[in-house]
């Protein structure tokens, strides 16, 4: 009938074909509903793929071009997922609950305002004297003439150098015969750095240094000495910089004992250029590098280098299962970046003593790259910057606390702000759609939680993975200017020195003097107490 809608109709009461008419078109009009439906979803997903790829192509754009800013131009849609009523009420009551019983961060002193200031030259620095008087110190006034008087002087300072300069050792051994016995007494030669070979110990830590701190290759270091009138061929240097590397190799162990003695540790790996001679081009080879924590009050550093990024290196570096270290495995907390190389390593069930730390760095970066895209995630991204942000400015009132007392802060103050980021996290995640940028952001934070705020628990344990990257910064450094490692002997030679001069470096010291001394006594250094030569504990002879 007409104006009665077709749900309320009796078919029953219908002609037979009527019937079928109406039927046919009920199931055509919900198949259409239903294909309604479904290209609904396969749009939703298709919005959030182009997201993806959008904040993807402009990433590299903006590596490609180097944009000093992370600043995003692909639009980004917050899609909501499938409602979820009662959970999100019972989140944002625990929030509003958490953000009532939050305690105030302690502020801390803000820097006087700094005003551009030419500093004092160091102290240390030589001073030689110019002395400026006045040739005629008579009065010049016609009726005086008297001789005037030194009333006080003006100082100025100005800061001088003298590039590099070579001298020579003369070492001359006296020779004493006695007449009646015929016997000659003579002091035994100095041992050599380079064996019968002319550069001394400061000579050969210059090369070093020059190479490993400063980055400069054997063919840019020789028409540097050329211009003091020295000729010393890049192949010259190359044997000054092997002997040298292989002189410091027992240190090299010693060091890596020492870093594994730390029960807490950081763990990074980058990867470096090694040549392939057979291939005619590089392949892809690792350092690895360890470091004590950075709460430590010995720090250090050990590299390893190694043709690979497998599990097998940081277990054979820690598992103490034999060749090439026997000694038994480490056990304590190792903080990385989920690296799943490391899983291994810290699989509960094979190493019930180690534990997982994860970089809360890395956590926040995920979303310092979609805080400033101008689209609907950036904003949530932005908050969650301003919670790590509070974490991170809590934990920085807590940089010169011991252990104990780091440990009773973190659980007084920045345990309520981890447990108010992670419901607000939570409460995020129920509000975007599976697979997009922020909620991949989200879920790397909410699956690593216990690692990534196991910290707060033990003093010791630092925040996050920043130390450990700030020592892989040399090898990106050097890697731009030598290119590539020569051989897999030169790159494990390379991550001795480098061991060495970075952990001297961490502690304060002069790597050149540090190196000149070490290479100068170990020759003649008693073997059981090679350990005073390491950074940590060496003083100048």
């Amino acid at each position: 009938m007409p104006g009665v809608p077709a749900a309320s109709i009796d078919l029953t009461s219908l002609p037979a074909e009527a019937a079928a008419l109406i039927a046919r078109l009920q199931q055509q009009a919900q198949a259409h509903a239903q294909e309604l439906a479904r290209r609904d979803r396969e749009i939703a997903w298709a919005n959030v793929k182009i997201d993806k790829l959008n904040f993807e192509v402009a990433r590299l754009r903006r590596w490609k071009f180097d944009a000093k800013t992370e600043a995003m131009t692909a639009e980004q849609r917050l899609l909501f997922a499938e409602t979820m009523i009662e959970d999100e009420a019972s989140l944002q009551a625990q929030l509003a609950e958490l953000q009532r019983s939050l305690p105030e961060v302690p502020k801390i002193p803000k820097a006087p305002k700094r005003h551009p200031r030419r500093q004092a030259l160091p102290e240390h620095l030589e001073r030689v004297e110019h002395r400026h008087e006045p040739d005629d110190t008579t009065c010049p006034t016609p009726e005086c003439s008297r001789p005037m008087q030194r009333i006080g002087e003006d100082v100025s300072e100005k800061l001088d150098i003298i590039p590099a300069r070579f001298f020579v050792h003369r070492h001359i051994y006296g020779k004493w015969a006695c007449k009646c016995c015929q016997e000659i007494r003579q002091e035994p030669a100095e041992p050599d750095v380079v064996d019968g070979g002319i550069p001394a110990s400061g000579l050969v830590a210059h090369t070093l240094i020059s190479r490993f701190v400063d980055h400069l290759p054997y063919y840019r270091q020789e028409p540097i000495n050329a211009r003091s009138g020295v000729h010393t061929p890049r192949s010259t240097l190359a044997t000054w910089g092997g002997a040298g590397g292989a002189a410091l190799v027992p240190l090299h162990e010693l060091q890596r004992r020492f870093i594994l003695s730390c029960p807490v540790l950081h763990a990074d790996e980058t990867p470096v250029p090694l040549l392939d001679p057979g291939a005619g081009k590089t392949k892809k080879a690792y350092v690895w590098a360890w470091a004590r924590s950075r709460h430590d009050p010995h720090p250090g550093v050990v590299y390893e280098f190694c043709l690979g990024r497998g599990s097998q290196y940081p277990v054979a570096f820690l598992g103490g299962k034999g060749p090439p270290y026997p000694e038994p495995a480490w056990n304590g907390t190792l903080i990385t970046d989920q690296y799943a190389a490391y899983h291994a390593v810290l699989d509960a069930k094979v190493y019930p003593q180690r534990r997982s730390a994860v970089c809360a760095a890395h956590a926040r970066r995920r979303f310092e790259e979609l805080s400033r895209g101008g689209h609907s995630a950036s904003a949530v991204a932005t908050e969650a910057l301003r919670r790590w942000a509070r974490i991170y400015h809590a934990e920085a009132a807590f940089a010169e606390m011991g252990h104990d007392e780091r440990r009773q802060a973190r659980q007084g103050l920045s345990k309520s702000l981890w447990d108010e980021f992670e419901v607000w996290l939570k409460l995020q995640r129920t509000q975007v759609l599976d697979g997009s940028k922020i909620a991949e952001a989200i879920d790397y934070s909410l699956n690593a939680w216990a690692a990534l705020t196991l910290h707060i628990d033990d003093g010791a344990v630092a925040i996050d993975n920043n130390l450990i990257e700030r020592q892989i910064k040399p090898w990106k450094l050097g890697a731009k200017n030598w290119l590539f490692v020569g051989s897999e002997l030169a790159g494990q030679r390379a991550a001795v020195v480098m061991s060495l001069v970075q952990s001297a470096k961490l502690n304060g010291l002069d790597p050149w003097a540090y190196l000149r001394d070490v290479l100068a006594r170990i020759h003649s250094h008693p073997s059981h107490r090679l350990e005073e030569l390491l950074p940590h504990r060496w003083r100048p002879s």
